[in-house]
């Protein structure tokens, strides 16, 4: 099964990122199941946060799903407009687009 998550929300701040990236681990955990992660806020990718307080770390939830065989790609266009390179990205993550997203998709 092939299965894609379009997450659109800040790291922090609200839980729509972390239930997204809960949900993608799950299913990446699965048999037979290839999980595609397509991050517009780019910042969720950025490694070597500070997460908050009490909050889970993106870092290790996002590389879970890559070492599982699982694909993240971030919005160039977003990670432009907020000054990251790729360098910055979390370790098996890549500089996507649109391109790329309407091909995950179809």
């Amino acid at each position: 099964m092939k299965t894609l998550l379009i997450l659109n929300d800040a790291p922090y701040g609200s839980e729509r990122t972390y239930n997204g990236a809960r949900l993608a681990g799950a299913v990446a955990k699965q048999a037979d199941n290839h999980v595609r992660v397509f991050l517009i806020a780019a910042s969720a990718a950025h490694r070597l946060q500070k997460e908050p307080n009490g909050f889970y770390n993106l870092e290790v939830m996002l590389g879970s799903i890559v070492n599982r065989g699982g694909d993240v790609g971030v919005c160039g266009t977003c990670m432009d407009a907020r000054g990251i390179a790729v360098e910055d990205l979390i370790p098996g993550s890549h500089r996507s687009s649109l391109d790329e997203l309407t091909q995950w998709s179809a």
